[in-house]
């Protein structure tokens, strides 16, 4: 319970990041919002575990991994940039779990039956119904998106393979401090839309981003180190609900029927997945207590 209670306060308090950098985004643009989620991100993280099992053991690997992160990130900055909406940019993403677990075919050697199969392309016609070919969604932004799911699918199962060698502090902070050096690159691309010291209202935003994200990555490795990835993966979607409420209260974002028709389906493939991979990790278990030793 303590360990589910710790994942739904990341959830929610990522949720609100994401929020103030969509507000900050038309004022200073992708590349400054970067390098201000970098910048308090990296001091939020080391101030909390007072600088203490920051060096990275495998660095190629966590290199690739915070590089790819940043594409992720500059994915849906752009997206927001574009006024794609809060809500619907987290159905969206909804697929990366689905993702996952194509992807741990090949990465980690593991076998997917044919329910798991079905449940998966199910998803996945869960997201056409969100995009609805056509409608308003049906937009270049969000294909970019689903790419970024994608991405962010093989993130994560990265993050598997670190964990056995790197802190969960190790792995956030050099996330974060990855968006620093992308974010200047990628000045000449997106400049500056304003001054390099914006208003104080977005300073906070932009402070409250970087910030945010270093409690929230913390709070997620505190929550896996608790309790069974099998027990928090399902809360993970609380972020389509913190999305909605958000999004309406903000930007007066309605869902269309669809989108939430389209979440329903994805949500469910995704819930259906872990169930079948926990069914089949107790099967192992039982094998492997009937093999003679």
């Amino acid at each position: 319970m303590r360990g589910i209670a710790i994942i739904v306060a990341g959830y929610t308090v990522i949720s609100a990041a994401d929020a103030a950098v969509k507000w900050a985004l038309p004022e200073v643009g992708v590349a400054v919002a970067m390098i201000w989620r970098g910048a308090f991100g990296m001091l939020a993280i080391a101030l909390l575990v007072r600088g203490r099992g920051l060096m990275p053991v495998r660095r190629p690997l966590l290199a690739l991994r915070s590089l790819l992160h940043c594409v992720v990130t500059v994915a849906f900055y752009l997206a927001w940039f574009n006024a794609f909406p809060l809500g619907a940019s987290y159905a969206v993403n909804a697929a990366a779990p689905l993702i996952m677990t194509l992807l741990a075919i090949p990465l980690l050697g593991e076998k997917v039956g044919w329910r798991r199969w079905t449940s998966t392309c199910v998803g996945f016609v869960g997201v056409m119904v969100i995009l609805q070919p056509g409608g308003e969604l049906w937009r270049w932004e969000a294909l970019m998106l689903l790419a970024g799911a994608a991405t962010l699918g093989l993130t994560r199962i990265w993050t598997r393979v670190l964990a056995s060698t790197d802190t969960p502090q190790t792995i956030a902070f050099w996330l974060l401090a990855a968006h620093v050096p992308v974010g200047l690159l990628l000045l000449p691309v997106f400049p500056p839309l304003g001054p390099l010291l914006p208003r104080w209202d977005i300073v906070i935003c932009l402070a409250f981003l970087g910030m945010a994200n270093g409690f929230a990555h913390l709070l997620f490795s505190r929550a896996f180190a608790i309790a069974p990835v099998s027990a928090l993966a399902p809360y993970e979607y609380t972020t389509l609900l913190w999305g909605g409420v958000l999004g309406f209260l903000i930007w007066a974002e309605v869902p269309a029927w669809n989108t939430v028709a389209g979440a329903v389906i994805v949500i469910a493939a995704g819930l259906y997945n872990l169930h079948r991979e926990q069914v089949r990790r107790r099967e192992d278990r039982a094998a492997a207590l009937r093999e003679p030793r």
